[in-house]
């Protein structure tokens, strides 16, 4: 199917006219980030056999090569402990992943990429960043900045009116 006999994109969000225009915003902004989620997590699915959580653990990995603990890990990651276990878990069992006894305290493990993890996650990486940057082609630099600029001052907004998710008195 060609661009021109594509079906129109239904734009749920902005037919309903009775909200606010700042939740059909939020609606907008939410459509737009399950999109672009759902298409990277069947890529990284068929092409490198890994789910969005393990790509996730590892790229929080790959930022510290020292290593995380599990709870360190669940906080960057916003997800419970028992979800990284598991992810970690399958990872170890690849290779991908070791767990270390951590220097600093006898009851934590340090989670670190393996060399081979290490490569693996570089080479998706690269491949990640081209869906991304293709998702976003058909915007004009001038607007990829705009849109950054604005999203840059709601988070900024919703910071200053929440503190870790729950709202400020």
């Amino acid at each position: 199917m060609t661009d021109q006999t594509m079906p129109p994109v239904t734009d749920y969000e902005t037919a309903a006219e009775r909200c606010k225009a700042e939740l059909r915003l939020w609606l907008r902004l939410l459509s737009c980030t399950n999109l672009i989620e759902n298409a990277v997590r069947g890529r990284l699915r068929e092409t490198f056999d890994v789910t969005l959580p393990q790509f996730d653990l590892m790229a929080a990995l790959e930022r510290e090569p020292n290593g995380l603990t599990m709870g360190e890990l669940s906080r960057r990651l916003m997800v419970s402990s028992g979800n990284v276990t598991g992810v970690t878990e399958r990872l170890v069992a690849e290779g991908l992943v070791v767990r270390e006894p951590s220097p600093s305290d006898r009851r934590a493990f340090l989670v670190k990429l393996t060399p081979a993890g290490r490569r693996a996650f570089l080479a998706m990486a690269m491949v990640h960043e081209g869906w991304i940057a293709d998702f976003f082609d058909d915007l004009p630099g001038e607007d990829v900045e705009a849109l950054m600029a604005l999203l840059g001052k709601v988070k900024q907004a919703v910071h200053a009116k929440t503190r870790n998710g729950k709202e400020t008195p």
